[in-house]
């Protein structure tokens, strides 16, 4: 079975940091391309990170580039989203997904085929 699971959301005050994680079961992690998708309420999902299935290319939305950063780990089979700076418009639930990519060395936003159900990240002080 597929599945991501993601983990080390919670409250944090704005100009803190956390450190999300998205470990990963039933595929070969570096068979994939890795994005990070976050949802606040009442808004569309966005892509805020993607990942190649090495991690030579990675992209940010510009919304979050120079304050976060997306790394994996392919041994663990689990993929990290550090965030700092964090701000209020950072809260959201916060997904990662996975999809075997035509060309290894990208990755986009786009056709993801695998989800997880999210990890809620709230900024405020």
């Amino acid at each position: 079975q597929l599945q991501l699971v993601e983990s080390g959301g919670g409250l944090v005050q704005p100009g803190g940091s956390l450190r999300l994680s998205c470990a990963t079961s039933g595929f070969t992690l570096d068979d994939y391309a890795i994005g990070w998708f976050r949802q606040a309420p009442g808004k569309e999902r966005e892509g805020v990170a993607c990942i190649s299935t090495t991690g030579s290319t990675t992209n940010y939305a510009d919304s979050v580039k120079g304050r976060f950063t997306v790394s994996r780990d392919n041994a663990k089979n689990t993929v990290y989203l550090q965030m700092n700076s964090l701000t209020p418009e950072d809260t959201a639930v916060y997904y990662c997904a996975a999809r075997e990519p035509l060309i290894a060395s990208t990755c986009d936003y786009d056709g993801m085929d695998y989800w997880g159900k999210g990890t809620l990240v709230t900024v405020s002080s």
